[in-house]
């Protein structure tokens, strides 16, 4: 059994596969297509093992997300291999900047029963810690979710239940307050996106929902690449620690999510500490040197 995983991809995506038995067959969307699977990448991962696609819109790393164009073509490929379901993991659904729209696959002619719908309250409504989620798909599909879920966690607890209700009456999309909240959000990635499109060297796709920019950082590591103080970058994850240690800003490196030419930055923080981040990104990075220089 195989589980279609785009990358880049959120962290856990390939261990929740592994741990339900199934081999995670990673397919590379590269930053030329926004991050975003094609129907030909899709079409050339397939097989008669391929049991289930995961699709993250907008999506954690990269901010990318699929036009219903984007999603219809996919859908027309899953309507023609029945055994292949869709896994949409819809939880930034209500962080999006126009005129990026949300597009739920489930909505799709025909993929109603084909779709199993991931979402929560953890990042329109901040939310993070009431650990509240929820899942929407066949009936079948459903009752065997909840009778493992039963066994592990139990279920939510009363209380988080209770927030869960007050964030839906807020109103379609969360209402003022999360519009407020996504307002913040669009200053915040204009300015990072900004910021980072003035760095030689740095490749961006503009994200369009979520609060993550994934920039291809491939031009300050490699073989020949070192700073001085600091020593060899030869890699991503060196790139993030010499970040950390010389401008005190804290990145992740692309490997952890399959795209081991690049960093992830969020930009959930205030716009102060976002000004404080980007210029020390900056100067540091300016420092980066490689042995032919």
């Amino acid at each position: 059994m195989q589980v279609l995983i785009p990358a880049p991809f959120w962290v856990s995506y390939p261990e929740i596969a592994k741990l339900a038995g199934a081999k995670p067959v990673i397919i590379d969307c590269p930053a030329q297509d926004e991050f975003l699977l094609t129907p030909a990448a899709l079409k050339a991962s397939l097989t008669p093992a391929s049991r289930l696609l995961i699709l993250c819109s907008p999506s954690n790393p990269t901010g990318s997300v699929y036009s219903r164009k984007d999603l219809e073509a996919i859908a027309e490929i899953v309507a023609d291999h029945p055994h292949l379901m869709v896994l949409s993991d819809e939880i930034y659904e209500h962080i999006m900047y126009a005129p990026a729209e949300h597009h739920s696959f489930a909505a799709l002619p025909g993929m109603y029963d084909r779709t199993l719908t991931v979402n929560g309250f953890s990042k329109a409504f901040a939310m993070t810690g009431w650990r509240l989620g929820y899942l929407a798909a066949p009936h079948h599909v459903a009752k065997a979710a909840a009778a493992i879920q039963s066994q592990s966690t139990s279920g939510a607890s009363s209380i988080a239940q209770h927030a869960g209700v007050a964030a839906l009456q807020l109103g379609p999309k969360g209402g003022q307050p999360v519009q407020r909240m996504r307002e913040a959000f669009q200053q915040r990635r204009d300015f990072v996106v900004k910021q980072l499109q003035q760095i030689p060297g740095v490749t961006l796709v503009e994200p369009k929902g979520a609060f993550y920019c994934l920039p291809v950082m491939a031009s300050f590591f490699g073989p020949s690449a070192s700073a001085d103080g600091f020593g060899a970058i030869p890699d991503a994850d060196t790139l993030c620690r010499y970040l950390l240690e010389t401008g005190l800003v804290a990145t992740v490196p692309g490997d952890a999510f399959g795209a081991p030419d690049c960093i992830r930055i969020s930009y959930a923080a205030s716009m102060a500490d976002l000004e404080k981040a980007m210029e020390r990104l900056s100067t540091s990075l300016k420092k980066v040197l490689h042995n032919s220089e």
